[in-house]
């Protein structure tokens, strides 16, 4: 029992941590309504963040690597926990509908290995390889932005993957506040619903602004 509470605290605070990040990476993201050069300018100070003091990109891979390490960290929880419920289930049985659940509860799991495989393809194309669908430069960081999005089908995946995003931060954030023992009342489990709601809301909202206006020639 000890160990599975552990389990959870980790993924409750590897959640946190996600949460803080996708919050600054959006803030980045809506740059892209203040032009090419506002867009560009912010990039490039991703990369000369702690300059001279620390070497060119060290903040930034310093930062790669807690994320790295917490995604290793919160997807081996929930790999573990679900073997753990699994094999708990000695006998196969027919669950009652529970009407306290939610859609973003039951699609969890599913949800998080759709983000995780959103997130190898989105750094493939932004990050690591730099795809340019349309056949561009990669160079610029706008304009590979704007070729993206201008082509529907990348649109579209980006808005799945952001409603799979907005579900999974809705119970997650609920499911990290009962783990971290902030829903003992039920002005705190009214709050932590809230909380939930508003980042899943504000998070995935924000980031599919940009994809939908470049989609509709606004950002050009």
């Amino acid at each position: 029992m000890r160990s599975t509470i552990a389990l959870k605290m980790l993924m409750a605070v590897t959640g946190v941590i996600f949460v803080l990040f996708v919050l600054v990476h959006m803030y980045g993201n809506l740059k892209a309504f203040a032009g090419h050069d506002a867009y560009n300018t912010y990039a490039a100070h991703l990369r000369s963040i702690g300059e001279p003091e620390m070497p060119h990109e060290g903040v930034l891979w310093a930062i790669r690597a807690v994320l790295i390490v917490s995604l290793v960290i919160h997807v081996t929880c929930a790999f573990v926990l679900w073997g753990r419920k699994q094999r708990a289930r000695t006998t196969k049985y027919v669950m009652k509908k529970n009407n306290h659940s939610t859609f973003s509860s039951h699609w969890m799991r599913w949800g998080g290995v759709a983000i995780l495989l959103f997130l190898v393809w989105h750094l493939l194309q932004f990050t690591i390889v730099k795809v340019d669908v349309q056949g561009g430069s990669t160079r610029d960081p706008y304009n590979l932005l704007v070729d993206s999005f201008q082509v529907w089908w990348v649109t579209v995946i980006y808005l799945l993957a952001m409603g799979a995003l907005a579900m999974h931060l809705r119970h997650g954030v609920w499911s990290a506040a009962q783990t971290l023992g902030l829903t003992n009342n039920a002005r705190a489990r009214r709050n932590a619903n809230l909380l939930g709601y508003a980042l899943a809301i504000v998070i995935a909202g924000g980031f599919s602004l940009v994809p939908i206006f470049t989609l509709l020639g606004v950002i050009s």
